[in-house]
C-alpha cells in the first residue's frame, strides 16, 4: 500500500538522480515501515518550470513529496519517514534542507483498496497486530 510521490521542477536533475531516488526512497520506505518492497510504489513527478513558484520565483527548485500510510502506523514511523525522506532528496539531488516540503497522508484501511478488495480486509492480521 505505502505510496510516495515526490514533486520536481522538469529540467533540473538528471534522470540518473530521478532514478535513484525512485530506488532509494522505495527501500527506505519498505525499511522503515517494515513492508516487503513489492508493495512499495513511487513516483516522480516533473513539473514545468512555468508552472512551478516558490517564494513567488518561478521555476525555483524546492521538492515537495507525499507519503499514503495506512492509518495505525505509530507516529515514530511516520515521523522517521518524513526525515529519512528529506535526506534522501538532499543527499540525491543536493538541495538546500531548508527548501524541502512533504507530509505523509493516513488513510483509512476500510477506503483503500489492494486487488479490488478493502485492505482492512485484505491486511487484516497486519492491521491488527498494528493497532
Amino acid at each position: 500500500m505505502p505510496i510516495l510521490e515526490v514533486h520536481l521542477v522538469d529540467g533540473v536533475h538528471t534522470p540518473a538522480q530521478h532514478s535513484e531516488l525512485l530506488t532509494s526512497l522505495s527501500a527506505r520506505y519498505a525499511e522503515v515501515l517494515e513492508s516487503p518492497l513489492d508493495r512499495i510504489r513511487a513516483y516522480v513527478t516533473l513539473h514545468r518550470p512555468e508552472h512551478w513558484a516558490t517564494g513567488g520565483e518561478q521555476g525555483a527548485p524546492a521538492p515537495y513529496f507525499t507519503a499514503i500510510v495506512l492509518q495505525g502506523r505509530p507516529a515514530e514511523q511516520r515521523r522517521r519517514l518524513l526525515g529519512a525522506f528529506t535526506d534522501i532528496l538532499v543527499d540525491v539531488l543536493g538541495v538546500d534542507r531548508r527548501l524541502v516540503r512533504g507530509r505523509i497522508i493516513q488513510v483509512d484501511p476500510d477506503d483503500w483498496a489492494i486487488g479490488g478488495a478493502q485492505a482492512s480486509v485484505a491486511r487484516r492480521s497486519e492491521i491488527a497486530a498494528r493497532a
